[in-house]
């Protein structure tokens, strides 16, 4: 069970997360994050994320191919970033508001950083998409590679089924499973 609260922050757009809490993580109280769309800025630090990630590790190996990847999702204004209470980044959510299908909200990456992951911060991330999208759609799609059997325990647990697999979608070899939630 999941009880969270989300509070637009007057004239900034941004979103306050507060008193997230889970059976995962036994009833304790997760970080509160502020979660606004990224700007050039946040740049460094969502590659930082993105590297250390195991997605990162798999189809980012290139740095500069990560920054301008990054870059581009930037500037289409699709990446939101995650800070703690001392306004530092601590992870990204980039989502594609039709980018599954030609209709519905398709989750392209999340990464959080390596010392936080484990937190919650996360699912804050998901919860975040998931409350813009849902008022508008009524399935969100992702895909989660076979070498993150982690990664897509998290994303069953919270409501995302699988629905399909694709082989060799992104790299030889590696298996990415479609997973869908639905409202």
């Amino acid at each position: 069970m999941r009880a969270y609260e989300q509070r637009p922050l007057p004239t900034t757009g941004a979103f306050l997360i507060l008193n997230l809490t889970n059976d995962h993580n036994r009833g304790q109280k997760l970080p509160i994050i502020t979660i606004n769309q990224a700007e050039t800025h946040n740049l460094i630090d969502c590659q930082t994320a993105l590297l250390k990630s195991r997605l990162g590790e798999e189809y980012f190996t290139d740095e500069d191919v990560a920054l301008s990847v990054l870059s581009e999702g930037i500037a289409a204004g699709e990446i939101f970033v995650a800070t703690d209470d001392t306004n530092q980044c601590v992870g990204f959510i980039w989502y594609i508001q039709e980018g599954a299908f030609h209709g519905f909200p398709y989750l392209h990456i999340i990464a959080v950083k390596e010392a936080l992951r484990g937190k919650g911060i996360g699912q804050q991330l998901l919860a975040y998409f998931e409350k813009r999208v849902f008022t508008d759609y009524d399935k969100v799609f992702l895909v989660v590679a076979d070498f993150n059997p982690s990664a897509k325990r998290l994303y069953e647990r919270l409501g995302y089924r699988q629905v399909g697999a694709i082989p060799n979608l992104y790299k030889e070899g590696v298996t990415e499973y479609l997973m869908m939630k639905e409202k």
